[in-house]
Parts: structure tokens; sequence; C-alpha cells
């Protein structure tokens, strides 16, 4: 069985190049538009990875993180924060809501791959 990750977007452009990259790695793949329906699906699907998008339409992605983190569902989740926002300020936020890595768009596919392997080699360790 393969793993199971959640990318949650709003951009379609996006969702669709992350697809591909993870698709050609054999993921299973989750995808939510909004942080509401990342939250849902977050307790639904269990997933063993969430992307998250920073900036989302309602509930962004720093408040979508501190949820997941004061879950038991879903607290464990590695949880990769996706932006376009580069800058420390975010990344140091991003950290103190509990994202479990920071990646800055744009990316290149073996980037996000990598990042992708390292956190579920990190899930699987703590086990």
């Amino acid at each position: 069985m393969s793993e199971k990750i959640m990318v949650v977007d709003d951009d379609p452009s996006i969702v669709r190049l992350i697809q591909y990259f993870l698709e050609r790695e054999r993921y299973e793949i989750i995808i939510a538009g909004n942080g509401l329906q990342a939250l849902k699906k977050a307790e639904t699907e269990k997933p063993d990875l969430i992307m998250l998008d920073l900036m989302l339409p309602g509930v962004d992605g720093f408040e979508v993180c501190h949820r997941l983190r004061a879950n038991p569902t879903t607290e464990d989740m590695p949880i990769l924060m996706l932006s376009a926002k580069g800058d420390d300020t975010d990344k140091n936020e991003a950290t103190k809501v509990g994202a479990s890595a920071y990646l800055t768009k744009p990316f290149t596919g073996p980037v996000l791959i990598e990042q992708i392997r390292e956190l579920l080699n990190q899930k699987a360790e703590a086990k």
C-alpha cells in the first residue's frame, strides 16, 4: 500500500504540478481546496503527510496547522508548509504553529520528493 499525501492548495495549477510529481513516485493523493476541507479530510482520510499552502481562502495555513496540532487524531501528522512567501517571519510562524518543514514556491520535483521522503522517514523512525 502506498503512502497517502494530502495536498491543500486553492491553485489548480499548483495542485496539478504536485500531483504529477507525487503520482510518479506512486503516492496516493488526497486533495483539499481550502482549510476547512483540509481539517475534515485529515480526520477522515488520515494521510501520512499533509502538504499545506500558507495562503488559503477562509482559514489560512497557519490556523489549519495550529488546529491539526491541537487535535489528538491529527497531532502527529507531518505537515509540509508550502508558500510563495520566503521570509523568515513566515518560516518562524510556521514552526511556531507546528509545521514539520517549510518549502518556498517555486520548487523542483526532486526537492519536493526529497523533503517528503525525509518527513516520512522521520515519522517512521518516531514510531
